[in-house]
């Protein structure tokens, strides 16, 4: 018989629910130059009230670190400096949600559809925030959550 560990505190845990990438992401598929989709994302954030403090060049990262090659992939960490300040002022554990992560990658060739080759993709605020148990802090989920779908509106009008 082996120890649990998590005896007894195991009722105080929340209920894991895994839910697919998909599920905690808004989405969308454009086909352009990887460069230039990029360029116009970082745009499409800024003109949304966004901007970019984190960013990481996965495809870089991977050949310097681990000589792998990768295929295009970025991660840009963008932030509405209002919006966290109220996030973080109404919640202090929130910042471990934050910034809003923005991914940009070219698709694998059998996973284009109608020649849309690059994916944009940027965490869903109210999926992450539900994760905080705090219905407090929804209204200003959905406020970001609208921001970051105006930014891919700007780019589905720019690519469509």
């Amino acid at each position: 018989r082996g120890v649990n560990y998590l005896s007894g505190w195991s009722r105080l845990l929340p209920k894991v629910r895994y839910s697919t990438i998909g599920d905690v992401s808004l989405t969308i598929n454009v086909k352009g130059d990887f460069a230039a989709v990029e360029k116009k994302t970082r745009e499409a954030l800024k003109e949304a009230g966004f901007g970019i403090i984190t960013e990481i060049d996965v495809t870089k990262t991977f050949k310097v670190k681990i000589d792998k090659d990768f295929t295009n992939y970025s991660i840009l960490g963008a932030c509405n400096p209002k919006k966290a300040f109220e996030a973080l002022s109404q919640k202090k554990e929130i910042g471990i949600l934050l910034p809003c992560n923005v991914i940009v990658y070219e698709l694998a060739e059998e996973n284009q559809k109608d020649g849309k080759n690059i994916r944009i993709s940027a965490t869903d605020p109210m999926k992450l925030f539900s994760l905080v148990h705090d219905d407090s802090v929804e209204p200003l989920a959905k406020e970001v959550a609208g921001l970051l779908e105006n930014a891919l509106n700007i780019l589905t009008k720019e690519y469509n």
